[in-house]
C-alpha cells in the first residue's frame, strides 16, 4: 500500500495516469455507439452464432465494438497493419527513400510514422468497406436482414464514419503513449479484453448457482488461469545475463573501469508486439475474402482460416515466431553492441573484442528468442484446446492472455521507473537493482 500512495504524491505520474483513463474511457464510449440503421438483434444472433469462428475472434480484440458494430469497430488494426507492412518494407530494404530517413535520426523516425498515418488512411477505408459488406451479407438465424436499407448513402457514410473512428483511435493511441503511461495502442486493445472479464466471471458464477458447472469445475478452471498466467509472467520478465568485464584505464590521477556488469537480453524481447502483428496480420485474408463471402472458394479458405483449424493455429504459431526474430533484428544490432563495449574498454570474458563478441551476442540472442517465440506460440494456442475440453462458459485465449498480462507488466514497469526516478521504492523487491547493467543500444 505504500507504493500505491507514492503515486499521487508524484503529480506528474497522477496526471499521466488520470489522462490514460481518461483516454481509455473515451475509447470504451465510442466503442459502445452503434452506426445508424443496425438491426441489433440480429447482429447480437449473428455473432452468437459465431462466436468460435473468425468473427467472434475479432470481436475480443475489438471490445465487443465489432460486435456491436459500433463507430469504432475497426479499433486499431488498420494502423497495426500499415505498421506491420512498413516494418517488413523497411526490413527487405525495398524503398531507398525509406532507408534514407531511416538514417535521419530524430526527424526521418518523423516522416516515417506520418507515411504511416497516410497508409494507415486507406487501409481503414479498405477494410471498413469489406467489414460492411460482410456484415451486411451475411446470412441471420432466423432471415432477419442486418441493415434494412442498404443504399449507396449507407455504405459511403459506414465506411467515412469507420475510417475516421480509426484515424481517431490511431490519434488517441499516441497521445496516450506521449502523454500518459505505456503504448497507447497496446492499452486501447487491453482495455477492450479486460471489459469482457467482469461479465465472464459473473456469467461462471450463474453457471455454479444453477448447477450447471460444479464447483470443483470452476475452481478448475481457476486454478488453470492462475498457473498459466504465473507461466507468462516468468517467460516475460526472463533474462539472460551476459556478464561482462571493463579493463581498467587511467585518466590523469583518476582511474576508471576495472568492474563487473553484464548485458541483460530478455527471453521475449517482443513483449506482445509480436502476438498482436501475427493476429492483426491473420484478419487481413477474411477482410478480403467478405467482398465475396457467397462464392465456395471464399467458405473454404474461411474454414481452413477458423481459429480452432489446424492450418489457422500453425499460421499463428509461425507468425508469432517470425516476429519474434523480427522484432529482435530491428530493435537490438549485436555489431553496434559489441563496438560500443569495445568503445567503452568492456568485453565478455572468454570472447575477443569486436566481431567475435558480436557474433557471440546474435548466438545467444538467437537461442533464446527461439525459447521465447516457441513457448508464448505455446501459451497462445494451448488454453483454446483446455477451452474446449472444459467447455469454459467464456471466452479464455491464450492470446488474450499474453496481451494482458505483457501490457500490464509494460506499464507497471513504467510506473515503477516514474517512482524511483523521484526516489521512491519500486512495487517489487526487484526495483532495487543490485548490480550494474549494460545497457548500450537496447
Amino acid at each position: 500500500m505504500q507504493q500505491i500512495t507514492d503515486i499521487f504524491k508524484v503529480k506528474d505520474l497522477m496526471k499521466r495516469i488520470l489522462f490514460v483513463a481518461g483516454a481509455l474511457a473515451v475509447y470504451r464510449l465510442g466503442a459502445a455507439i452503434p452506426i445508424p440503421g443496425i438491426n441489433a438483434a440480429a447482429l447480437k444472433t449473428l455473432f452468437e452464432t459465431h462466436r468460435g469462428g473468425v468473427l467472434g475472434f475479432l470481436d475480443i480484440f475489438s471490445g465487443g465494438a465489432l460486435g456491436r458494430f459500433s463507430i469504432f469497430s475497426m479499433g486499431v488494426m488498420p494502423y497495426i497493419n500499415a505498421s506491420i507492412i512498413m516494418s517488413l518494407i523497411q526490413g527487405a530494404h525495398v524503398f531507398p527513400f525509406l532507408d534514407r530517413l531511416a538514417k535521419e535520426g530524430e526527424t526521418g523516425h518523423r516522416k516515417i510514422i506520418q507515411i504511416t498515418r497516410i497508409f494507415t488512411l486507406f487501409l481503414a477505408a479498405f477494410q471498413s468497406l469489406g467489414l460492411t459488406v460482410a456484415l451486411v451479407n451475411m446470412p441471420v438465424p432466423g432471415g432477419n436482414a442486418i441493415v434494412a436499407e442498404t443504399d449507396f448513402n449507407f455504405y459511403f457514410l459506414t465506411v467515412l464514419t469507420l475510417t475516421t473512428s480509426t484515424v481517431f483511435v490511431m490519434w488517441l493511441g499516441e497521445q496516450i503513449t506521449e502523454r500518459g503511461i505505456g503504448n497507447g495502442i497496446s492499452l486501447i486493445i487491453f482495455a477492450g479484453i479486460v471489459d469482457r472479464l467482469p461479465k465472464a466471471i459473473s456469467d461462471m458464477i450463474g453457471l455454479v448457482q444453477v448447477d450447471e458447472m460444479s464447483i470443483l469445475t470452476a475452481l478448475l478452471i481457476i486454478g488453470v488461469v492462475f498457473v498459466i498466467t504465473a507461466f507468462v509472467v516468468w517467460v516475460q520478465t526472463a533474462q539472460r545475463k551476459i556478464p561482462i568485464q571493463y579493463a581498467q584505464r587511467q585518466v590523469g590521477r583518476k582511474v576508471y573501469g576495472g568492474v563487473s556488469a553484464f548485458l541483460p537480453l530478455k527471453v521475449d524481447q517482443s513483449g506482445v508486439i509480436a502476438v498482436i502483428f501475427a493476429v492483426s496480420l491473420l484478419s487481413v485474408p477474411y477482410t478480403i475474402l467478405q467482398f465475396n463471402p457467397q462464392a465456395q472458394w471464399a467458405n473454404i479458405i474461411m474454414k481452413f482460416l477458423s481459429p480452432s483449424s489446424l492450418i489457422y493455429q500453425a499460421l499463428y504459431v509461425g507468425l508469432i515466431v517470425f516476429f519474434c526474430y523480427f522484432y529482435n533484428s530491428v530493435s537490438i544490432n549485436p555489431k553496434d553492441l559489441a563496438e560500443n563495449m569495445k568503445k567503452w574498454g568492456g568485453f565478455i570474458p572468454g570472447i575477443r573484442p569486436g566481431e567475435p563478441t558480436a557474433n557471440y551476442i546474435e548466438r545467444v540472442l538467437n537461442r533464446i528468442t527461439l525459447g521465447g517465440a516457441l513457448f508464448v506460440s505455446l501459451i497462445a494456442v494451448l488454453p483454446d484446446y483446455l477451452r474446449l475440453k472444459l467447455n469454459v462458459p467464456f471466452y479464455f485465449g491464450g492470446t488474450s492472455l499474453l496481451i494482458v498480462v505483457g501490457v500490464a507488466l509494460d506499464t507497471v514497469a513504467q510506473t515503477e521507473a516514474h517512482l524511483i526516478m523521484r526516489n521512491y521504492e519500486g512495487f517489487s523487491k526487484h526495483s532495487k537493482i543490485k548490480g550494474r547493467w549494460f545497457n548500450v543500444g537496447v
